[in-house]
């Protein structure tokens, strides 16, 4: 059974950092891409940051360009976000997606449960 844990979220001021983590079970964690996503209150679910199975290639959303890093360890199956310069409207659930494939231009088909970032003084 897949699972994908996020944890790492909370409550930060403007400027702040926040280290999300998603733990993952039940699949082969490095033959899969895997991404992050966000979805604010009346918003749509918004591309974060996604990462191919070995680490080697990244992409990212325009808003968190040179503000947020994604990474992974394969060994301990788990994708990271580091997010560095938070702004308000940074403010939103994120959540941890699966990809089908290595290759995360091929869609994600498991999503975890969210956790919540808030960014505000």
């Amino acid at each position: 059974q897949v699972q994908l844990v996020e944890s790492g979220g909370g409550l930060v001021r403007p400027g702040g950092s926040l280290t999300l983590s998603c733990a993952t079970s039940g699949f082969s964690f490095g033959f899969h891409a895997m991404t992050w996503y966000r979805q604010a209150p009346g918003k749509e679910r918004e591309l974060v940051a996604s990462i191919s199975s070995t680490g080697g290639r990244s992409m990212y959303g325009d808003s968190v360009k040179g503000r947020f890093t994604i990474s992974r360890d394969n060994i301990k199956n788990t994708v990271y976000l580091q997010m560095n310069l938070l702004k308000p409207e940074d403010t939103a659930v994120y959540y941890c997606g699966k990809g089908v494939t290595t290759d995360y231009l091929r869609g994600f088909d498991s999503w975890g449960q969210g956790t919540q970032v808030t960014v505000s003084s």
